[in-house]
């Protein structure tokens, strides 16, 4: 028999004698490469539907706009400009207050001509394309104010029909709109005073009218600003013709490529992909201080088996070998499944917007993150296993057949501290200052969760105050909330197996010695209590610690990346802090309480 079949062979023989452990060892693994996944995939999926926008409205490639007349000379240039193959405009824009179903909202209104245009001609979605007398309203934008066709709405208090609801990749859905007027936009949270510079749009919706309507409604050719299409040759060159035609004498022609309009279109999902990654390597983290865990008692409970192996002919390599296989196989399952689930969960966690055609399809999995995912969950794998198994398959033949209890350590200030202590306590103090490492792995376990704990509170209560008011519409709130539920799911799901497994390693690893303290006369009861605090005192200290400075800190870091304004996000009060880090107590005590009353009750004289 080959090296490598046996080496696979006694590896999958091991898992399938050990199924409960097998399956905390893929939770542990699948649920970070599956928020991974999405992470890495959820923009792509996002962009499906802009992408079909593109493609039924013939989407320009390039948009420019100017804001005077006697700058039009240099949007007849980009006509002709190396490159273009097609444009339509240049075509006149206003800015205007709309009012319809009692609200009143800025507008940027294109003048456009009845005929089919070459590049950009919006798809109707409901009713007709622009006649005189009548507004077609961008879909998103009429979705948002509740209007459809046929209803009457009011431009700078002249009255219109609205004629359709188009759709176009010309601009992001609303509330999401470029800014193609002089005046300016202001798309973001609404400012506290409310005091917007005179001319300056708010969250500015979309319409168009016929260009001879435009002209009337307008208060002069002044108030005018104008913006033309373009199609290129070649696509995935926008930018590069951008930075080439930026205009003369110093006065740069504002263009915006439909790379940036498609980056705008799924800014939602770019936050919710920021979310998901953090939350990625949070579970990580978690993932291997599990992994680290359950190993080190698998270890305890593999020994006379690694001692088996070596008296029959097996090298330490050969050990280590196979110790370390079984993990990369559970790693290479947890891999492709999270790959997976990922790529078909992502579009559940995608805005579907009026404003865009069709909604987001099974995630493209791209050779780049099957590689990323792969290597993050054999990263996981090889860092929490790689130092036991080469420490347990180093380890003596004959002691690892005798299976014998090491030797505790003795601590002369933990043994008087202790001494005077009830009798749960006391071997509480002594489990959990036996494996200091362990403790420690418990104490980042709980600090981790309870900092994305931390977060998720920051955030909910920021997302309660967004609607109407913030950078995000009711929708868009609906969506990040999802992402937050599935981060919390998957956190905690995580962290709960965390404290179970830590738990039964201590009670696989301790096995002798409760064995021991039963036979000087310690009660299953008490021995149970003692298991089970062991597991509460880190407990404690790392919920303290995840609330401060963990869960500022993460916090801190998410601003960072996203650029947004820490001084708008309510921090938690100082009672949720308390009542966090009691019910992570509770919670721990109540998840150890079943492995340590199992191993309570283990017979003595078989132990010992």
């Amino acid at each position: 028999m080959g090296r490598i079949v046996l080496v696979i062979r006694l590896a999958l023989r091991d898992l399938r004698r050990r199924r409960t452990e097998v399956a905390l060892l893929l939770i542990a693994i699948l649920a970070a490469t599956t928020t991974l996944t999405l992470g890495l995939v959820l923009r792509d999926a996002a962009g499906d539907p802009y992408r079909s926008t593109r493609a039924a409205t013939k989407g320009p490639d390039v948009i420019a706009n100017v804001g005077r007349a006697g700058d039009l000379a240099e949007l007849g240039k980009l006509a002709t400009a190396s490159g273009v193959t097609e444009h339509s405009g240049p075509y006149p824009v206003i800015a205007a207050k709309l009012e319809a179903s009692g609200r009143t909202s800025d507008v940027q209104v294109i003048g456009r001509d009845a005929a089919v245009a070459a590049v950009d001609q919006p798809a109707v979605r409901q009713g007709s394309w622009v006649s005189d007398g009548g507004v077609v309203l961008e879909a998103a934008f009429a979705d948002s104010l509740d209007v459809g066709v046929g209803d009457a709405v009011a431009l700078d208090g002249r009255s219109y029909k609205v004629a359709g609801v188009a759709v176009t990749a010309a601009m992001p859905p609303y509330p999401g709109a470029s800014c193609i007027v002089s005046a300016g936009c202001v798309n973001g949270a609404v400012p506290d005073d409310r005091n917007l510079p005179a001319g300056l749009l708010y969250r500015p919706g979309l319409a168009w009218l016929t260009q001879t309507d435009l002209l009337s409604l307008a208060p002069g050719r002044s108030a005018l600003s104008y913006v033309m299409n373009l199609k290129l040759a070649d696509p995935d060159q926008a930018q590069a013709f951008v930075d080439r035609n930026r205009g003369d004498h110093g006065r740069p022609v504002p263009m915006q490529t439909w790379e940036t309009v498609l980056a705008d279109a799924t800014d939602l999902a770019r936050d919710s992909q920021i979310l998901l990654l953090l939350g990625a390597w949070l579970l990580g983290l978690l993932a291997v201080a599990s992994l680290s865990v359950l190993v080190g008692g698998r270890m305890a409970d593999q020994t006379r088996r690694v001692g088996l192996l070596k008296a029959v002919g097996g090298t330490p390599g050969l050990v280590a070998a196979v110790l370390l296989a079984e993990y990369l196989l559970v790693a290479v399952v947890a891999a492709a499944a999270g790959l997976t689930i990922g790529a078909l969960a992502a579009p559940l966690l995608t805005e579907s917007s009026a404003g865009l055609v069709g909604g987001a399809g099974t995630a493209a999995l791209t050779w780049s993150t099957i590689g990323l995912v792969t290597a993050v969950a054999l990263g996981v794998a090889v860092v929490a296993t790689a130092v036991p198994a080469v420490r347990g398959a180093r380890s003596s033949t004959v002691s690892a057949l005798a299976d014998a209890a090491r030797p505790p350590r003795r601590t002369g200030w933990l043994i008087a501290l202790s001494t005077r202590l009830p009798v749960p306590l006391l071997l509480a103090l002594r489990v959990a200052a036996r494996r200091p490492r362990r403790a420690a792995l418990g104490v980042a376990s709980i600090a981790v969760t309870v900092s994305g704990i931390y977060v998720l509170l920051v955030l909910n209560t920021f997302l309660g105050d967004q609607p109407d008011t913030g950078a995000y519409t009711e929708a868009q709130v609906a969506v990040l909330r999802h992402v937050l539920l599935v981060w919390t799911v998957i956190l905690l799901s995580l962290a709960a197996v965390n404290a179970t497994v830590i738990t039964w390693a201590t009670v696989l690893d301790n096995r002798h010695a409760s064995a021991l303290a039963r036979a000087l006369g310690a009660t299953p009861r008490e021995v149970t209590v003692a298991l089970a605090a062991a597991q509460v005192l880190p407990a404690l200290l790392g919920a303290v610690l995840g609330v401060f400075p963990g869960g500022f800190l993460l916090f801190a870091a998410i601003n960072a990346i996203t650029g947004g304004d820490s001084d708008r996000a309510t921090l938690p009060a100082p009672w949720q802090l308390v009542a966090l880090v009691l019910s992570t107590v509770l919670v721990v005590a109540a998840l150890t309480s079943v492995p340590a009353h199992l191993g309570g009750r283990r017979p003595v004289t078989a132990t010992l």
